[in-house]
């Protein structure tokens, strides 16, 4: 009898065959690990809604950035915990604040790393809010000011990359108006383009602890619902000089990852977010699932969709994994 039917499983029938044919990959040089940075002495806080997640104090942190190194990782981001907050978050862009002192300390003793310094203001400030607030509201143009500071200062400090996540209209012309200004033309700006107003944020505000004190972060943060919108942000940042595009969440978005991807040409970061990670975890220390398994499609996914980097809490796992 004469076959009429496409044989597709002569490519899959033993591990080589499918080795050879893989379309995506993960590599270990794809990953930025995440740290939180504390004021303090021999901390390290555990993170009781993300397991293996902690809060560091720069005598302890040196060695966690030591470990990811060793394992191949050649990204880290900085969020910080200050010792004290007020309604402007001035410690954010103090010169001797918690990021730029951490900045200092990794990159003179991992001066090859690169070290990416997230530039928000809601981890500094004692309302919780990105920006300024006035009255209830959130004062856009008065917050691009601080936060302009913010990463000039982060810049000062040795920071790679400055990544603003604040969501504010104009944040990127602002940010890159700032450092050039000042000097700092050869620092890279990693937007956070395309960030929504996601449920899957929480166990991060546990960790860096910066939930709103009152209201929430739907006048600037971006709609669930919303596809085309995601088009705008990411064509307004890129007009407005940004190098890196982060789409964050990324597994509930991949459909904006890919999206983004066809009409961007600068390289995508994908931000596997804390509820994202939590999830994993949670599921895996109950026996329900092959965390291996089920974090390396995960991710695929993500490269899959169109993602040059990928922003993990399992990024030392995932290294791990790539190695053995």
């Amino acid at each position: 009898m004469t076959q009429s039917f496409d044989r597709h499983r002569r490519l899959r029938r033993s591990a080589g065959m499918r080795d050879i044919v893989r379309e995506t990959h993960v590599h270990t040089e794809d990953l930025i690990y995440p740290l939180f940075v504390k004021d303090g002495k021999d901390i390290k806080n555990p993170i009781p809604s993300m397991p293996e997640v902690y809060q560091w104090s720069l005598d302890l942190v040196d060695a966690e950035v030591q470990e990811a190194v060793d394992k191949g990782i050649r990204a880290i981001i900085l969020f910080g915990l200050p010792a004290e907050k007020d309604p402007i978050g001035t410690s954010a862009y103090d010169t001797e604040g918690i990021v730029q002192r951490a900045v200092r300390q990794i990159k003179a003793n991992h001066p090859d790393l690169t070290v990416i310094a997230d530039t928000c203001l809601c981890q500094f400030t004692d309302h919780g809010h990105c920006g300024v607030v006035h009255e209830g509201e959130i004062l856009n143009d008065e917050s691009l000011d601080l936060l302009v500071k913010t990463a000039v200062s982060q810049a000062e400090a040795g920071a790679d990359i400055i990544a603003p996540s604040n969501m504010m209209d104009g944040f990127v012309a602002a940010i890159r108006e700032g450092l050039d200004e000042a000097g700092y033309k050869n620092i890279s700006v990693m937007s956070y383009a395309v960030k929504y107003a996601s449920a899957f944020y929480g166990p991060f505000r546990d960790a860096a602890n910066s939930s709103p004190q009152s209201g929430d972060r739907k006048t600037y943060q971006m709609d669930p619902a919303n596809r085309r919108e995601a088009f705008r942000e990411a064509r307004s940042d890129v007009e407005e000089g940004a190098d890196f595009l982060i789409v964050k969440p990324a597994l509930s978005y991949l459909d904006i990852i890919r999206d983004v991807r066809e009409r961007e040409d600068l390289p995508i970061v994908a931000y596997n977010v804390s509820g994202e990670y939590s999830m994993v975890k949670a599921a895996a220390q109950n026996g329900w699932i092959d965390e291996k398994a089920v974090v390396m499609e995960k991710v695929t996914s993500m490269k899959r969709a169109g993602a040059d980097l990928i922003l993990t809490y399992h990024a030392k796992n995932i290294a791990d994994w790539l190695k053995h």
